[in-house]
């Protein structure tokens, strides 16, 4: 486990208002464990039997700002309803030993369920709150359709409270059983949140979107009022462009409310692929994926992951939800470094 948290940004314009506290809520009967800074709400730890995998829904900024879609769990006036699949902060795969993990929901009609799998919450291992920093472990296990389990999760939670910088590192261990488990090339995956409708990029045209059984489907154009969202990278690459591209951070900016936002996902040295992928779509869809090569490069270059039999994979996310104030360059790989030496 890590230690106390430090402040992360002494040389950021922005600097928070010190560290606060982290403390747990567990509400288990209802399938749920809410996580609290300063005793306001930031996430809960949520594993509804209606979304096909655990997740982390809402997610909260210092202010009260929500930065994650309502849709399907909360829908909210003027958001799109695509991809019910896409609620909060998750993590799977799209291609697990030919199942589709990623793409599973209510959706699904019975007779289309075989080729789904479902990550099934199973315990929770610690929680442990505290000043600066909280640890919430939890276990799960990857299934098949017809119960066969396929891979063990045991995932850390580290919630990090800074003030207006809110952190959630997690670090997700994967243990296949007698048998490999393959992670074939694949675009969906494997960390990502889903954004409210003002965190996403404006678009004034009508948008083509896969939807849960893999075919395109024409989205409406929706309004961009108050729609003010933008990505860059590590490498300088920003909005739409980002796509397919590799860096060790992306930052998604806007305002809610007035307020500027700043979400940010770092990938770490030490996980496959690095640096990773980004899936990250001006719809809202904001994911890392260092496994789909071979669809990032339209063909040039193949992945196709496995893990053996008995051993285990270790994937290593950091995500930031920073409200106030941009981040700059300098910021954000003070994060970075600071994460890469934790773990």
């Amino acid at each position: 486990m890590m230690a106390v948290a430090q402040p992360l940004f002494p040389k950021d314009g922005a600097k928070s208002k010190g560290q606060g506290t982290v403390t747990f809520a567990d509400k288990s009967d209802q399938k749920r464990v809410d996580v609290l800074m300063d005793g306001k709400p930031f996430t809960s730890y949520i594993w509804p039997d209606n979304v096909m995998k655990p997740v982390l829904y809402p997610v909260i900024t210092a202010s009260g700002a929500e930065v994650t879609r309502g849709f399907p769990m909360k829908p909210r006036e003027g958001e799109r309803v695509d991809h019910p699949h896409h609620v909060g902060i998750w993590f799977n795969y799209g291609d697990v030993n030919k199942l589709d993990f990623w793409n599973n929901s209510e959706a699904i009609k019975p007779v289309e369920k075989n080729g789904y799998g479902t990550i099934r919450h199973k315990s929770i291992e610690k929680k442990e709150g505290g000043k600066g920093h909280g640890v919430l472990v939890v276990t799960a296990t990857w299934d098949t359709p017809n119960g066969k389990k396929l891979l063990e999760e045991t995932t850390e939670l580290h919630f990090i409270n800074q003030g207006n910088t809110r952190i959630i590192d997690r670090i997700t261990k994967l243990t296949a059983g007698s048998e490999p488990v393959s992670m074939a090339d694949n675009k969906e995956g494997v960390i990502a949140i889903r954004v409210a409708h003002q965190l996403e990029l404006p678009q004034k045209d009508q948008v083509i979107m896969t939807d849960a059984k893999g075919n395109p489907t024409t989205v409406k154009a929706m309004s961009t009022e108050g729609v003010t969202g933008s990505y860059r990278t590590s490498e300088g690459i920003k909005d739409d462009a980002v796509w397919s591209t590799r860096g060790r951070w992306c930052d998604l900016s806007g305002t809610i409310n007035n307020e500027k936002i700043a979400l940010v996902i770092c990938d770490h040295p030490k996980n496959v692929g690095y640096p990773t992928y980004w899936h990250a779509r001006g719809y809202g869809l904001f994911a890392a994926n260092p496994l789909g090569w071979s669809v990032f490069t339209k063909g040039k270059e193949k992945l196709d992951y496995s893990i053996p039999a008995g051993k285990t994979a270790i994937f290593m996310y950091r995500m930031l939800i920073h409200n106030g104030s941009d981040l700059s360059d300098e910021a954000i790989n003070a994060l970075a470094d600071d994460f890469a030496k934790k773990y």
